[in-house]
């Protein structure tokens, strides 16, 4: 734990926690001082996350696009953190990789209800405590998707622009309350999220070598989440120099 443990005495809830960028994030989070709750829907990969962190992390297996199990989890993550969240970090999505001919609409569906349905309804929930304590942070992990245009990204590309959309309207909404929002955007970054598409055999998708690690993503979320509480931070792009 970092000695002066910046994040001592407040609560964070990390989605997609039990793999790639939600995993590191959470690794992050734990080392700065925060108590953690990690969702994902892995159990095994979320139980050793949390005997690996300790004490200070409590899981709970949840599909976040099964509206009436987030609706559920997010009570008992509710009564054990005593009322509220200080930090959410929005991480969990799906990314299928297809030109618009080869997408079904209900794929297209299934990508908007995971990357920008579920972190809506969590964010819904949870906001109502932070403005009651007037402090809060609110991360979302959006991605380089939500501002450039790929081939084969249309329903990745759709829910990210709209996770963006969505953090720009919080963000004005919340000016003033004492809660904070933050769009931290990577590149290419490597996790197991990559591994149907097999980056390094598929033209037009860049190599493992050549992308972010996630530990570089969480870099970025703890560095935005112990900025001074006047201080807010908009938005980070990260990109492989």
């Amino acid at each position: 734990m970092h000695a002066h443990a910046p994040l001592s005495g407040r609560t964070a809830l990390v989605t997609g926690a039990s793999r790639g960028i939600g995993r590191a994030v959470s690794r992050a989070l734990a080392s700065a001082g925060a108590r953690l709750f990690l969702l994902a829907r892995s159990r095994d990969a979320l139980a050793s996350l949390a005997l690996e962190l300790g004490g200070g992390a409590e899981a709970h297996v949840c599909d976040l696009a099964d509206a009436p199990a987030l609706s559920h989890t997010v009570t008992a993550v509710l009564a054990a953190a005593g009322g509220s969240v200080d930090i959410l970090v929005s991480n969990a999505g799906i990314f299928p990789l297809a030109p618009i001919a080869d997408t079904s609409p209900s794929t297209f569906e299934q990508t908007l209800t995971a990357n920008l349905t579920a972190p809506y309804r969590l964010l819904h929930a949870l906001l109502p405590g932070m403005r009651a304590q007037r402090s809060g942070h609110v991360v979302t992990i959006g991605s380089v998707a939500d501002r450039r245009i790929f081939g084969g990204n249309g329903a990745y590309s759709a829910s990210k622009f709209g996770a963006r959309a969505l953090h720009e309207v919080l963000r004005e909404e919340c000016v003033g309350s004492g809660i904070r929002t933050t769009l931290i955007s990577p590149a290419a970054t490597d996790t197991p999220i990559w591994d149907p598409v097999d980056p390094d055999h598929t033209p037009g998708v860049p190599s493992r070598a050549s992308m972010l690690h996630a530990a570089d993503v969480a870099d970025a979320v703890l560095w935005a989440v112990t900025r001074p509480p006047h201080v807010n931070v908009d938005e980070l792009r990260l990109s492989r120099a």
